[in-house]
């Protein structure tokens, strides 16, 4: 197979993480790419591609979700995810590998994806799931292939296997414990947030003290990552104070929030946080120019030196620090926006969902991390909604409901 035309005129399809939707199209064009009818000579039969569409999500139970006339850019994160799937099923598949398919589903959309695949593997196509949810693997699977490193470390039956048995494989060795957390918290108070209301958050009463890892938790929606960015200077507050280490901050500008010792490593990783097509120097340097300088001229030498520091602490798996950031792992990339912020050295650095796609070995790493932090009294301020996660690594749990803290 030389190229991905000649993989899908075999049967293969691939529905990746991260949809690749062309914006100022339809979602009938965009299931259609590559294979739209056409009347006589080469004009779009628009008619025929209308009913094919309107077939297809009926066919797949998706007619009540999303409109064939919408927009690419107008698709909510989890129809981008179904117009991939519609787009796979189109033509003869024989093979349909999903690369974790429902990290931006709600649990309808997740129970009807589940019922879809049921029904592939009853005509007889071949389905490679790729997924860290346990639930997932043992709900779906007929038999598991675990990767660690870039190769084969083991296959076990799903009928048989015990979820200790693929993290074992996944990680190289027995779990005793996922969190490594330790009671290093000092008196001293970092953040101090006073009644702070923006446009989807109320009355916002928070602190942090140094060494101190507090979690927000709370269902999607309730204001958790919008009062991340109105911390970080990205979103204006309209009333309220934040002070950081006793001296009140300039809100709305995220240049004084990171220059007063605020570091923020966002939810959407790719879409707020790197430049993909840069190299990990170029995104671990990213907020620390003003030290590498020379005038007006960035010293390489030094560049290079911090951004290998950092590479190499946090452990990221790459050939240099001059491989792009789009080509590494969800976890590796995640790695290396840590690797900025660690660069920078924050008094306050907060984590929305920091281990949301990645593995366990990953996650046992940025834990690991996290705990560093807090010894050297990083005030931490962890998003996630993730339960275990939240009950493993914080000291205090902050719970948000519909713009609140409750």
């Amino acid at each position: 197979l030389a190229s991905p035309a000649e993989a899908r005129a075999a049967g293969i399809r691939i529905i990746p993480q991260e949809p690749e939707i062309i914006p100022h199209v339809s979602v009938a064009e965009n299931v259609h790419a590559g294979a739209l009818p056409r009347r006589a000579g080469r004009r779009l039969d628009r008619a025929e591609l209308g009913r094919r569409i309107r077939a297809d999500l009926e066919r797949f139970g998706f007619d009540k979700v999303i409109s064939p006339d919408l927009l690419g850019s107008d698709l909510t994160p989890a129809q981008r995810q179904i117009v991939e799937i519609l787009r796979a099923l189109t033509g003869n598949a024989r093979v349909i590998a999903f690369d974790e398919p429902t990290s931006s589903l709600s649990d309808t959309e997740v129970e009807a994806l589940f019922a879809l695949i049921n029904n592939l593997r009853d005509q007889g196509i071949a389905v490679i799931y790729v997924s860290h949810r346990m639930k997932e693997i043992f709900r779906l699977a007929d038999r598991i292939a675990v990767l660690r490193d870039g190769t084969l470390a083991g296959v076990l039956d799903a009928g048989s296997a015990h979820e200790a048995d693929v993290v074992r494989l996944m990680v190289g060795r027995d779990l005793s414990t996922l969190f490594t957390r330790q009671d290093v918290a000092t008196d001293r108070v970092v953040l101090d947030v006073r009644g702070v209301t923006t446009d989807a958050v109320r009355d916002i009463d928070l602190t942090v003290r140094a060494g101190e890892v507090v979690a927000l938790a709370g269902l999607i929606g309730a204001g958790r990552s919008e009062l991340a960015l109105a911390l970080a200077g990205d979103q204006p507050v309209h009333s309220g104070t934040i002070t950081l280490d006793g001296r009140q901050l300039r809100t709305g500008r995220p240049g004084a929030a990171i220059a007063a010792g605020i570091g923020l490593a966002p939810e959407e990783r790719k879409a707020q946080a790197l430049l993909l097509h840069r190299t990990i120097r170029d995104n671990t340097s990213l907020v620390v120019l003003e030290r590498l300088r020379r005038l007006r001229f960035v010293r390489r030498g030094a560049e290079r030196q911090l951004a290998q520091e950092y590479t190499d602490r946090l452990r990221v798996r790459t050939p240099s620090i001059e491989h792009e950031v789009r080509k590494l792992s969800g976890g590796n990339q995640q790695k290396v926006v840590l690797a900025r912020w660690l660069a920078r050295k924050p008094k306050l650095l907060i984590l929305d969902e920091p281990t949301r796609g990645i593995d366990i070995g990953a996650k046992i790493e940025i834990y690991q991390i996290i705990a560093d932090l807090a010894k050297e009294g990083v005030a931490l301020l962890v998003i996630s909604s993730e339960l275990p996660e939240v009950l493993g690594l914080a000291d205090r749990v902050v719970v948000m409901q519909n713009g609140r803290i409750t």
